[in-house]
């Protein structure tokens, strides 16, 4: 039998992950309030910003969200006037998301929030960028690694 080890969940990364990621979403919180989002419909604004008029489907890959997910929270974007969502003349089945004029004035307030939360945090871009690029990679790893078997 191998030797076992004792981690307490402070010490292990993926507690540390999942407590930071609820940490950053509570801290967010703030700073999504007067634009009238969520954290996850914050990420479709900006994903929206950074390339309009992209699919339901490319939105679900960039964002590793779940299409079921998804759909509910365009229904909200659009009923609040962010968005607007539109089927593909070549392909019906395609359902394309763009901005509104609205939508791109939040996308341009919510720009602004990645430098604010490195300020407030004291971190610089090249830290920023680093620490990014650590999870990047993690989650990279982790989407093609199958989950071991326990001995």
């Amino acid at each position: 039998m191998r030797d076992q080890v004792d981690i307490a969940p402070g010490d292990m990364l993926c507690f540390n992950l999942y407590a930071a990621s609820h940490a950053f979403t509570r801290f967010y919180q703030p700073l999504l309030a007067p634009l009238g989002l969520t954290y996850p419909q914050y990420l479709v604004v900006i994903s929206l910003r950074h390339t309009d008029g992209q699919g339901v489907g490319q939105l679900s890959a960039d964002l590793a969200l779940e299409t079921n997910t998804l759909s509910p929270m365009l229904k909200r974007l659009e009923a609040g006037g962010i968005i607007r969502r539109s089927r593909s003349d070549p392909d019906e089945r395609k359902v394309i998301v763009h901005l509104t004029d609205a939508g791109r004035e939040v996308a341009e307030r919510a720009a602004l929030i990645p430098d604010c939360i490195g300020s407030c945090l004291g971190l610089d871009v090249a830290e920023i960028a680093a620490a990014a690029a650590t999870l990047q990679k993690l989650r990279q790893v982790l989407a093609v690694t199958p989950a071991p078997a326990l001995p």
